[in-house]
């Protein structure tokens, strides 16, 4: 059969939602890990990463269901919606591979100095002291803190070190996953539309709209 028939582009469809599924739940991980490491509460783009994500896993679906039941109205709206979550997907993944670190470290700054416990809750976490070490606060956070590093001997690091290095990570995960597979979504939206105007060879031909 060639690859232009109904079969091979149901296949097709149905074998690019599920790759959808499997970059939503990715990027829904990489954002929930990179939460995990208080970065969320000073990059609120990753918010935006898992909104992608979720979407993204939410419309992967919806093209299955409609792949598999050829149903118009459901590939319809997976066409749109579909339009719609590359268009933001791309501008995160772009913002996520865009932000610089001098950027990064002034939204750190901002949210270390939200909340107390939140600063004790970092550096329980990450074993460290203080943010950075060329702020004016940072000899008062240190000797303040209680992590366990305060007891070693070779003392501790800076918690802004260490959560740059994660979110720099994170950020560059997020944003080439995500700005990569931005580009095959335009192949689905392509896809649906071509295999939505193709007649089921099973179905009724007075059915076919």
């Amino acid at each position: 059969m060639v690859c232009g028939g109904f079969a091979c582009s149901r296949n097709a469809l149905c074998a690019l939602n599920v790759v959808y599924v499997l970059v939503g739940l990715l990027l829904i991980g990489v954002a929930a890990w990179g939460r995990g490491y208080g970065i969320v509460y000073s990059l609120h783009i990753i918010g935006g990463v898992i909104a992608v994500g979720f979407f993204l896993l939410l419309i992967a679906i919806v093209g299955l269901i409609g792949a598999i039941n050829h149903h118009q109205v459901m590939l319809f709206f997976y066409m749109i919606i579909l339009g719609l979550v590359f268009i933001f997907q791309f501008g995160v993944s772009c913002s996520c591979l865009a932000l610089k670190r001098s950027k990064q470290e002034s939204l750190l700054s901002g949210a270390w100095e939200m909340s107390n416990d939140t600063k004790k809750s970092l550096e329980n976490s990450f074993n460290c002291c203080g943010l950075f070490n060329n702020t004016a606060e940072f000899k008062a956070d240190v000797e303040l803190c209680n992590a366990a590093c305060t007891k070693s001997r070779g003392g501790c690091v800076s918690c802004g070190d260490v959560m740059m290095e994660h979110a720099g990570e994170a950020l560059k995960i997020l944003g080439g996953v995500g700005l990569f597979f931005s580009f095959t979504e335009i192949l689905g939206v392509w896809l649906a539309m071509r295999y939505r105007n193709q007649k089921d060879p099973r179905a009724n031909p007075s059915a076919f709209l």
